[in-house]
């Protein structure tokens, strides 16, 4: 459940293009385009048809599809209406008859009478429903907004952090420059898909591609990179933390222990990199790019590391070459 509020107008108007594009639009119950979806998922009416209205999901988007058009068409030939005015009765957000299919004009008076919205798409009931669940998915997944920059590199979504003028967006600018892609800059809005992962955008989407850059002022990065620059949208796969050098503070220089943080109930890796003159940074996040991935993958450099150290104490080397060859006890 998400208590974000969304309505039939809404989910009509949302802009989707390609794979993506529901073909929907309104045939009749316009007066009920203000009702809300507030349960993600698609129903198919075919036992509520029959009149056993037991755990009738009715808050649910409900979907017609050819077998149920071919009931309500029984229906009418029966000039059954008790049937399908007892359906309405319920508070169905809106119907869905997929392939084109139009309903009888009896059923749209009864349609607009309820105020239901009645919605036609030209789609097959399967793909419609894979592509109504998925746009689901994405509307009603919790999210929040971070302060931050959300870059690309080398396939790896790295939410940089930390206080203004830390040089989080001058780093971003580097790393576009060698190669690697924004998603977002200092707005950065997260969301929670199926509940493992955690995906990034632009807060703004009209702005979301543009840095400030102290001195220089706002620049336009698709425009002066390309569009292979930028990407819509990244999973956040790492949280980095760029913070000013702090001299009485003990960082990881070993890597064996793994830290997290959480984000929306997701435990994100996570690392904290000091700042100073002369430290390479966009170099330092490629190479912490490399190792998650590494990582992913099985590998740990550090734990490698410790363990070839822990053999090499073990052989006897160690007591060798510390003590020297001559000495004996």
């Amino acid at each position: 459940m998400s208590d974000r509020k969304i309505t039939v107008l809404d989910l009509l108007d949302l802009d989707l293009k390609g794979h993506n594009s529901l073909h929907i639009h309104c045939i009749a119950g316009r007066g009920g385009l203000s009702r809300e979806l507030t349960v993600p998922d698609i129903n198919r009416p075919g036992l509520a048809l029959s009149g056993f209205y037991d755990s009738f999901v009715c808050e649910r988007v409900q979907l017609f599809g050819r077998g149920e058009a071919a009931y309500l068409a029984k229906l009418k030939r029966e000039n059954n209406m008790e049937t399908i005015q007892r359906l309405f009765e319920f508070n169905i957000p809106c119907m869905v008859f997929t392939h084109s299919i139009s309903p009888d004009e009896s059923f749209l008076r009864v349609a607009d009478k309820a105020g239901c919205p009645i919605l036609q798409t030209d789609l097959e009931s399967t793909e419609f429903t894979t592509r109504l669940l998925r746009i689901f998915m994405q509307l009603f997944a919790p999210r929040k907004t971070l302060h931050g920059v959300l870059v690309e590199v080398f396939g790896i979504g790295i939410l940089l952090q930390g206080d203004s003028g830390v040089g989080k967006s001058e780093t971003a600018l580097e790393l576009v420059e060698r190669g690697h892609r924004l998603v977002a800059d200092d707005s950065v809005e997260i969301r929670c898909v199926n509940g493992n992962a955690i995906v990034g955008q632009g807060a703004n989407s009209l702005i979301s591609h543009h840095m400030e850059i102290r001195g220089l002022g706002i620049i336009n990065v698709s425009q002066l990179y390309g569009v292979g620059a930028i990407r819509e949208s990244k999973e956040v796969q790492l949280v980095v933390k760029l913070e000013a050098w702090d001299q009485s503070k003990i960082y990881d220089r070993l890597g064996t222990e793994t830290h997290t943080v959480d984000l929306l109930g997701v435990k994100i890796p996570y690392i904290e990199v000091p700042v100073k003159p002369g430290r390479n940074l966009p170099i330092i996040l490629e190479a912490a790019a490399m190792n998650e991935r590494l990582k992913s993958m099985g590998y740990y450099s550090a734990m490698e590391f410790n363990q070839n150290v822990l053999k090499w104490i073990e052989s006897g080397e160690a007591q060798t070459a510390y003590y020297g060859q001559d000495d004996s006890y």
